[in-house]
């Protein structure tokens, strides 16, 4: 019996769903990455930054490829970094929703007339 697209799906968000990971793909949305500029820009141990790029790999978000010592990473598909976009502008609206929430909350609190009882702070 196949996976249902839904788990799938559900997995593969699953996967994105780590602060090191979105930040290397993020990195790797601008170009290609050696392990080693990439630990300057994460900020995390070469053993966890590891993980991360292998938890990726299996994923078939990215691709590694060795030049001599080095090892360089690379999108496997485009679409992740219109992907990343695709949540910033999300994540934009969101918080933009959120600071005008309160924005309003802080304009009308206390002794506006808006708070408890609906009669502002001198309770007439």
């Amino acid at each position: 019996m196949s996976t249902p697209l839904y788990r799938l799906k559900a997995e593969f968000f699953k996967t994105l769903g780590h602060p090191v990971r979105i930040r290397v793909l993020e990195l790797l949305s601008e170009r290609e990455h050696a392990v080693s500029e990439m630990l300057a820009e994460v900020g995390v141990e070469a053993a966890h930054l590891s993980q991360q790029l292998a938890v990726l790999r299996r994923a078939g978000l990215v691709t590694a490829r060795r030049e001599g010592s080095a090892v360089y990473y690379t999108l496997a598909n485009p679409q992740v970094a219109e992907l990343l976009r695709v949540a910033r502008t999300i994540l934009t609206e969101v918080l933009t929703g959120q600071a005008e929430l309160l924005a309003d909350l802080r304009a009308t609190g206390p002794g506006s007339g808006e708070g408890p009882g609906g009669e502002g702070a001198a309770g007439t």
